[in-house]
Formats: C-alpha cells, sequence, structure tokens
C-alpha cells in the first residue's frame, strides 16, 4: 500500500512540476490594461510603455511652462530645467509615490540612454552651428574678448573651487579626486559660455549684423572651442587616474583631430561634390552616412576615456558651410533633437537638482558667491577687453552681459561633471541655480544696455552724422533750409530710390510694376558681329562719356525670411550675407531690374515676423529710400506660401496679421510709403482679371489631349496701361498724382487725373492734409521740364492780396493748374486732367474710376492710385451711410476710399499712398 502511495505521489509530482515551469515562464498578459495590467508598472522586457509616459509628461509640461517665460524672451532651456526641477525631488516628488511611479531608480536607465543619445546628436549641431570663419575674420577682437572673457573667470573660478572642494568633498558618491583636477573644472564651469543661446538671443534683439554682435559671436566661437578642449582634458584626468594615461588620452585626441581635419574631411567632401549634395542639398544616404561618422566618432572618443559628445562635436565642425550644407543637415534633423531628445536630457538635470538640499547658512553663501563669480568675472573680463578694444561704454557693457550667458552648455557641463563624479548632488544644484539666474538675467540686461535708440544713435555717430554729445545734426547750421524745402523735395522731384519688400507670391506683378519706374530704356543700337567690327566702330557703338545718360531709380529688393526657433533658422542669420547672394527670389529681382532700365540691390533679413516692419523700415533708412513699395499678399497670410487658393485671394483684404503689418510699416515711416493690390496687373494669373487670349489647336479623333496646351497663354500684343487717380487734395494725393506722371514717363503709360472739387466744409483742414501731415508750403522748382513750376504761397499773397496761409482747396487748385501748366509736350498726349465740383466726391470717384479702367481688356493692366487719406474717414461716414457697408480694419489699413476701390472697382489693381515729410 505504502509502495503504491509513493508510486502515485511521484506521478503526481512530475506531472505538476511542468505546469508550476510553464506557469512560472507563462508570457506577460497580452491584454495590457484589459487583462489589468498597469501601464505605469517598469517591466525591463517592455520598458517602452513607461518611458512614453515619462516623455509625455516632460514634454507636455516643459511646453506649458515655455509659454510664460517666452513672453519674457528666454530661451527654452529655462523652461526645461525648471520643468525638470518642478518633476523632481524638489517640488513633484513630495508628493507620496509620485516619483516611484513616474521615474522609478529601475526605469532611469532606458530615460538617460535616449537623452544621452539627443546630446550626442545635439553637440553634433552645435558643431554645425559654430562657423569658424567667423573667429577667422575677427581673430583680433575675438581673441582680445573671448580670453579676458574666459581667463578671469577661470581664475577666480579656482579660488572659488578650493572652498568648494573642502566644504562639499566627504559628500557621498564622489570620486576620491585630486583638488587640480576639480579645481580645472570648476574654472571651466565658470569660464565657459552658451554659444547657441548667444546666438539666438543676438537674433531676437536684431544684434547679429551690429558689431557688438559680430564680437560677441567670434568670441563666443573661441570660447566655445577652448572650452569643450578643457573639458575634455579634464574628463579624460577624472577617468585614468594619472597623469601619464591623461597625457596619453589627450595625445590621442589631438592625433584623433587632425586625422578628422586632414583625412576624413577631404574623403567626406569628395563624396559629397561626387553626389552634389552641396549643389542639391543632402540626399537620405547623404545624411546617414553623417550620421553614421557622428556615432562613430562619438564611439571612438568615448572608449579613449573622453565623453561621447566630443566626437560628435568635432565631425559637426568638419562639416563644410558652402552651398548651405551645414543649415540642410541641421533642418534634416533638429525638430526630433529639440522637441523630443533635449527636454528628457535637461529635464533629467532637473530631476537630478534637489533644492531641498540648499539648507543651511553656508550653502547660500556658496550659491551666491558662485552666482557673483560666474556672472561678474565674466561681465568685467569681458567689458574692459572690448573698451580696450575701441568700444564705446554701453557697447563693452552689452558684450560683457551676453558673454556671462551660460544657458545648456553649462548644464551639459555640469551633468558630465554628475555622472563623472567631480560633482555632489548638492554641488551640482548650487550651479544649476547659477546656470539659471545667469541665462535669464542676459536678455533683459542686453536691452537695457542697449536699447533700439541707442543703437540708431551709434550708428549715425559711426556715420559721421551726428555730434555725440548734442545728438544733433553735424551740419545743424543747414538744418531749418533742409527742412523748408522738405516738402517741396517731396511733392516735386522724382522718386529716385524705392525699396521693394519681394515676396514670393507677388513676385510677377511686383515686377511688372517696377518695370513702370524704370522709364524708357535707352534706343538699341544696331550690333555688328565681334569679328567684322574694327575698334572705331565699337567705340562708335556705345555712349562717349560727354553723351547725357539720365540716372536709373535706384531699387533695393528686401526678402524677409521668419526667423523660428530651429537652430537652423538663426544659422540663416550667421550666413545671411552668402543667403543674400544667391537666394532666387532677389537675384530674379535684380536680372529684372537690370534688363528694365533699374539700379538694383537686394538683401535677406531673417527676422521674427512681429520684426518685419521695423526690418523693412531699418532697410529703408540705411539705403535714404524715397518711397517703400509694400505688396499685399496673395495668399491670405504673412506666409509665401506657393499654393495660392481662389478663397484666399478673393478675402485677401480680410488678413489681420497681414492688416496688422501694412499698418506698423504705414505708421511708422520716414519716407513716402505705397501699398499695392494686385488685381491681374502684368497679365499675371491671380487675382480678377481679364482672360487672356490662349493659343488652341484643333484636335482630331487621333490626337492626344494635351492640358498643357489649353493653358498655353499668348503673349501680350498691347503692353499698355493705363491709370486712373482720383485727387481730392492733400500731401498724399499730391505725392500720388506726382508718382502717377513719373509712371507716365513710360510710353506704354496713359493716365487721367481727376480733381474733385468739394464744398469747403466738405473736409477738414487737417483730413484734406493727410490727418496727422502738416500743411506743406509748395516752392518753386524749374530744375527739370518733368517738375512743375509750383507757387510759393507768400509770393502770390504779396500780388492777390490773399492771406498768407491759403485755405486747403486754394493750395491744391494751385497744385493742379501748376501740373497742367508744365505738362511737357511729349507727357500732353498720354496724360489728361479733368476736374468735378461735387458734394458726393467718394461716389462719384467710384463711378469714374469704373468708367476709365477696363477699357483695354486685352491690355497688360490698368492701375487706380489714391492717397491713404486716413483722416477722410469720418467725412465718408456722412456720404451715404444707409448704402456703404464698413469697411473694417482695411479700411482703417488702406483708407476709406483704397478700401472701397478695391472691393469695388474689377479689372484694376490699386496703388494706396501714403506721404511723409523730413521731420
Amino acid at each position: 500500500m505504502s509502495t503504491a502511495i509513493t508510486t502515485m505521489t511521484e506521478v503526481v509530482t512530475r506531472t505538476a512540476s511542468p505546469s508550476a515551469s510553464a506557469s512560472a515562464d507563462r508570457a506577460p498578459p497580452q491584454g495590457g490594461v484589459l487583462e489589468g495590467a498597469n501601464p505605469s508598472e517598469f517591466d525591463p522586457h517592455n520598458p517602452i510603455i513607461l518611458f512614453i509616459i515619462q516623455a509625455a509628461i516632460i514634454i507636455i509640461f516643459c511646453r506649458l511652462l515655455h509659454w510664460p517665460l517666452s513672453q519674457l524672451r528666454q530661451p527654452r532651456v529655462i523652461a526645461e530645467v525648471i520643468g525638470g526641477i518642478l518633476l523632481g525631488p524638489s517640488v513633484m516628488g513630495r508628493i507620496p509615490g509620485f516619483q516611484a511611479a513616474i521615474f522609478p531608480t529601475v526605469a532611469m536607465p532606458e530615460l538617460n540612454l535616449v537623452a544621452n543619445i539627443g546630446l550626442v546628436l545635439f553637440l553634433f549641431l552645435v558643431g554645425l552651428e559654430v562657423d569658424l570663419r567667423f573667429l577667422v575674420s575677427n581673430w583680433k577682437v575675438a581673441v582680445s574678448v573671448g580670453l579676458a572673457g574666459m581667463a578671469l573667470p577661470f581664475g577666480l573660478g579656482c579660488a572659488i573651487a578650493w572652498g568648494l572642494y573642502h566644504e562639499f568633498r566627504e559628500e557621498p558618491g564622489l570620486m576620491p579626486i585630486n583638488f587640480g583636477v576639480y579645481m580645472l573644472f570648476i574654472g571651466v564651469a565658470m569660464a565657459i559660455t552658451a554659444f547657441p543661446v548667444l546666438c539666438r538671443i543676438l537674433t531676437e534683439l536684431k544684434l547679429l549684423q551690429t558689431d557688438v554682435g559680430v564680437i560677441v559671436l567670434s568670441a563666443g566661437v573661441g570660447n566655445d572651442v577652448v572650452g569643450w578642449i578643457l573639458l575634455a582634458l579634464c574628463v579624460a584626468l577624472v577617468n585614468t587616474g594619472s597623469g601619464l594615461t591623461a597625457l596619453w588620452v589627450l595625445l590621442v585626441c589631438v592625433g584623433y583631430a587632425l586625422f578628422l581635419v586632414y583625412a576624413v574631411r577631404p574623403a567626406f567632401l569628395w563624396v559629397l561634390n561626387r553626389t552634389r549634395a552641396l549643389q542639391d542639398g543632402p540626399s537620405q544616404s547623404v545624411i546617414a552616412l553623417t550620421l553614421l561618422l557622428t556615432l562613430s566618432s562619438a564611439f571612438f572618443t568615448g572608449i579613449i576615456g573622453v565623453h561621447p559628445i566630443f566626437g560628435a562635436f568635432m565631425v559637426g565642425l568638419i562639416c563644410p558651410h558652402e552651398g548651405g550644407f551645414a543649415i540642410k543637415v541641421t533642418e534634416k534633423i533638429e525638430d526630433l533633437v529639440s522637441a523630443l531628445f533635449l527636454p528628457l536630457y535637461f529635464a533629467l538635470s532637473g530631476l537630478s537638482t534637489n533644492l531641498g538640499l540648499l539648507n543651511d547658512g553656508i550653502t547660500w553663501a556658496y550659491v551666491i558667491g558662485v552666482i557673483s563669480v560666474a556672472f561678474f568675472a565674466k561681465f568685467i573680463g569681458a567689458t574692459l577687453a572690448a573698451r580696450v578694444n575701441g568700444l564705446l561704454w554701453r557697447e563693452s557693457f552689452t558684450i560683457g552681459s551676453l558673454m556671462s550667458c551660460k544657458g545648456l552648455v553649462e548644464l551639459i557641463v555640469l551633468n558630465i561633471g554628475l555622472q563623472a563624479k567631480i560633482l555632489s548632488q548638492r554641488t551640482f544644484t548650487i550651479f544649476v541655480v547659477m546656470a539659471l539666474v545667469t541665462t535669464f538675467i542676459t536678455t533683459p540686461l542686453t536691452a537695457a544696455f542697449y536699447p533700439p535708440w541707442y543703437q540708431k544713435k551709434v550708428a549715425a555717430w559711426k556715420r559721421g552724422e551726428i555730434d555725440w554729445d548734442s545728438g544733433l545734426p553735424i551740419d545743424s547750421d543747414n538744418a531749418s533750409t533742409r527742412n523748408s524745402v522738405a516738402y517741396e523735395k517731396l511733392e516735386s522731384s522724382k522718386i529716385q530710390k524705392v525699396l521693394v519688400y519681394l515676396r514670393l507670391d507677388n513676385m510677377p506683378t511686383l515686377l511688372a510694376f517696377m518695370s513702370l519706374l524704370g522709364g524708357n530704356p535707352e534706343a538699341a543700337v544696331p550690333k555688328t558681329h565681334p569679328s567684322r567690327q574694327n575698334d572705331q566702330d565699337a567705340s562708335e557703338a556705345y555712349p562717349t562719356e560727354t553723351e547725357h545718360v539720365e540716372r536709373p531709380v535706384l531699387a533695393h529688393g528686401v526678402r524677409l525670411v521668419e526667423l523660428t526657433e530651429r537652430d537652423s533658422s538663426v544659422m540663416k542669420v550667421t550666413e545671411v550675407d552668402e543667403f543674400s547672394i544667391h537666394d532666387p527670389i532677389v537675384n530674379t529681382f535684380r536680372t529684372f531690374g537690370r534688363l528694365h532700365n533699374l539700379a538694383v540691390s537686394g538683401e535677406v533679413v531673417i527676422t521674427p515676423e512681429s520684426g518685419f516692419a521695423d526690418s523693412l523700415l531699418s532697410a529703408a533708412g540705411r539705403h535714404s529710400s524715397d518711397l517703400i513699395l509694400l505688396p499685399w499678399t496673395e495668399t491670405g497670410s504673412m506666409s509665401e506660401a506657393q499654393i495660392i487658393s481662389s478663397d484666399s485671394v478673393r478675402h485677401k483684404l480680410e488678413t489681420s496679421a497681414y492688416t496688422s503689418f501694412i499698418n506698423n510699416a504705414l505708421n511708422n515711416a520716414a519716407c513716402t510709403t505705397a501699398v499695392f493690390i494686385n488685381k491681374n496687373f502684368g497679365g499675371s494669373a491671380t487675382g480678377t482679371g481679364k482672360d487672356r487670349p490662349r493659343f488652341s489647336r484643333t484636335r482630331s479623333a487621333s490626337s492626344l489631349h494635351s492640358s498643357a496646351a489649353e493653358k498655353t497663354a499668348a503673349p501680350i500684343s498691347d503692353r499698355s496701361h493705363h491709370i486712373f487717380a482720383p485727387f481730392f487734395g492733400g500731401v498724399d494725393d499730391r505725392v500720388a498724382v506726382r508718382l502717377v506722371l513719373q509712371m507716365a514717363e513710360n510710353t506704354d503709360v496713359t493716365a487721367t487725373i481727376f480733381h474733385f472739387e468739394t464744398p469747403a466744409s466738405y473736409f477738414a483742414d487737417d483730413d484734406r492734409d493727410g490727418g496727422d501731415i502738416a500743411p506743406i508750403a509748395e516752392a518753386t522748382s524749374s530744375s527739370s521740364p518733368l517738375k512743375p513750376t509750383f507757387t510759393t504761397p507768400g509770393k502770390e499773397a504779396s500780388t492777390t492780396a490773399t492771406p498768407a496761409t491759403p485755405a486747403p482747396s486754394e493750395k491744391d487748385a494751385v497744385f493742379i493748374s501748376s501740373l497742367r501748366a508744365s505738362l511737357p509736350a511729349s507727357l500732353s498726349s498720354r496724360v489728361a486732367f479733368s476736374s468735378l465740383e461735387t458734394s458726393t466726391p467718394f461716389a462719384d470717384a467710384l463711378a469714374a474710376a469704373r468708367r476709365e479702367v477696363g477699357q483695354q481688356p486685352r491690355n497688360a493692366g490698368d492701375l487706380i492710385v489714391v492717397g491713404r487719406g486716413v483722416g477722410r474717414a469720418s467725412a465718408f461716414g456722412r456720404e451715404e451711410k444707409e448704402k456703404e457697408r464698413d469697411g473694417g480694419e482695411a479700411a482703417r489699413c488702406l483708407g476709406v476710399l483704397g478700401e472701397r476701390v478695391v472691393r469695388g472697382v474689377g479689372g484694376a489693381s490699386v496703388l494706396v499712398v501714403q506721404a511723409r515729410g523730413v521731420e
């Protein structure tokens, strides 16, 4: 019996054991939360679930923090570090169970791995961003400012390192390192400057093209490179433990750097030229090769005892900037790095920061001491070096403030120190607070030391235009003379310098309009083949020096590119001169202008969208422009989208962002400004223009259908334009009429100038002179047959016994009669003057415009030119209120008449002119 029981027990045991084993090895529930699994529990075989939770919390938290900080013009790294601090043990970590559930210790290696991959890629991007050409071209001032900006903080950092070393060296988790290595690390942490953050601050404050910006950028490049080299040496000393091994590591690093420069870079350039990556942009294979070089270099520097980020940084340095290659590579990978990887890395820095460790007086004393040394040592050193190089004191203070910025580079250095166990968590927290404070105060200090008004004063003083002490023009004795003829020049002189806002969506119509300002080109000289032309014939084929050649209009095109948060956008700013040379839009404008009797130049300006108007006005001031030409958007937005819908064209006046931009430009312009609203001018495809004749062919049953053939437009046989200019009076209308007569010098242009005479009580005096423009005093001008002679009001008063200051209506009548009387014969056959006494001028003007334009439906487009006359809005409200709808923002921007003409008159583009005199 006992034997049977024993046998049965063995059988049951053998049967149950495999079942127990199978139960132990059973796969996790595949139903996930449907089977009751907790997604926040860390599973080492499936860590992706908890990682997604961590990443989502970090990214959302940092983005929410960035919005209020961005209003203070703070870089995103501030939000990312503060977000990590709030998620760490300082705040959220105090909630019971939060850190164990979301950031458990066992899950940190996976998060740390992903963050460090992002760090390697980010240091590669930093290397791409560092353009050594700045250092080479400005090496003298860069060396002096950079050296002084590193030497003083490095020395004072070594001094405070003595106290930090002896106060906190007994804390747990530190490696037993000697004071020399510790001192070297603290000195580097004090001396480093955040080059990427520096670029963004300079760009946002519009200082990158100033002397201050060039000096800071050049010094920052050298500071960055030297700082990384010293940090590499420091890490090598920590990892090796012996001076001899550290020397070998340093020599291997130097040899590897030379290998990259003289072996890898030439081979890489050969591949890029072979694949046309420099000309056409990097392909996916070239990007893969570049990333493989980055990871391989990071692997090599990692295995020889230097941090892997140095290898990635060096590969970024050797990548070429020719053809915008560095920018195009950055554009391919920067979004993933900056949107995902970097927030994780800097949030990890915050998670390692425990503000609760700053819990006694001596610790806070060192916090204040470290912040003071880091800021004032940098500030004083860079300021004195800049002053020695001849800069003004406020310029020098600005350079000192900028060079004291620590930013994300400092945090990378601190994390390396924490990982290498050079810094304890307490000292790490002290330095993180220092990095946040120095980065936070950089922008407000720079804005305070170097405000826009001071920048303008410095620029004018350096050009020799003003006296520094008084701020008055150097030839101030002639100021009253200039002011007395300012309005005379405004009304009687032709436009000589035009600044044009170049937009991709408006290029066809802009080019057609600019051709009218070129006048008539010189008569073509019959050409002879060079082989049959002797020297005498060649000399006679061109104008001699004694022949009179009319001065062409100078046209300067400005293309505005929005500055975004992307690093590639900031890199474009540093290489903006090369962009201006090779930009296809600017070059198209240059070529077209030269072919149409214009002297042309152009540039690309990269600025935040909020600064578009200021950038245009600054460019107009630099070029002393007489006229700023602003095209109205065709896309319905500020962006230059290449796909333009018919709906957006129909509603382009409803765009509040573009209306705000135009208003900003008009309200702050110091010269005449014109807004061009296209309606098929020049035969463009956009707008509500006329149907153009098209080529057509008869198809047989065997013909292949070709949609391209059906859409082919025939050449414009009638190249004429008709211009209609309603004249009510005031400085805006007078300048508009002068511009019409200048365009009418082109033999393809005909014009009608229609004077609407209104009762004296219809317009207020300030309305008739453009609202905020003071009444002008016409003066005699006889320098050109195309410049009519104006009657001086004072002289007229002495002979006709009229008041010294005539009524606005009388001034306008004198202006029109002077134009009519002095019109040269070359224009008399193509320019007609009409007048009408009316009490409803706007309604009559709209009716006359509808009659005048569109009479030649197959010509190159008609144009209506009106003065802005914003001050007449109240008067228009009295005219047939019940029949007119409110013009809204467009009426306040373009003027009531301008808005009504755009909406109510088809078949003609509109040019709204606003005059500005010399103040």
